[in-house]
């Protein structure tokens, strides 16, 4: 019996290494919420969408890093399609 829990123990530890070392593939989208005019930056690899539904995507395509979505909402920051 200990040897099966020992085997199960170390079985888990390398998937969770193995899924630990690989690369995550975040993308990103922004979105504006309609009742405040307030822009967000949304992962899209969080397996929910937002709550509640009121809002809409201003950037459609994928962002492929953080970085890059905060330059985008900078300059809607700056146009005016954005608010604090």
């Amino acid at each position: 019996m200990r040897r099966i829990f020992a085997l199960c123990a170390v079985a888990g530890i390398g998937f969770t290494a193995l899924a630990a070392s690989s690369p995550a593939q975040a993308s990103y989208h922004l979105i504006r919420w309609q009742d405040s005019g307030f822009c967000q930056i949304w992962d899209q690899s969080i397996p929910t969408a937002p709550y509640p539904g009121n809002y809409t995507v201003i950037v459609g395509s994928e962002v492929p890093t953080f970085g890059d979505a905060l330059v985008f909402k900078d300059g809607l920051l700056r146009n005016g399609t954005c608010s604090l």
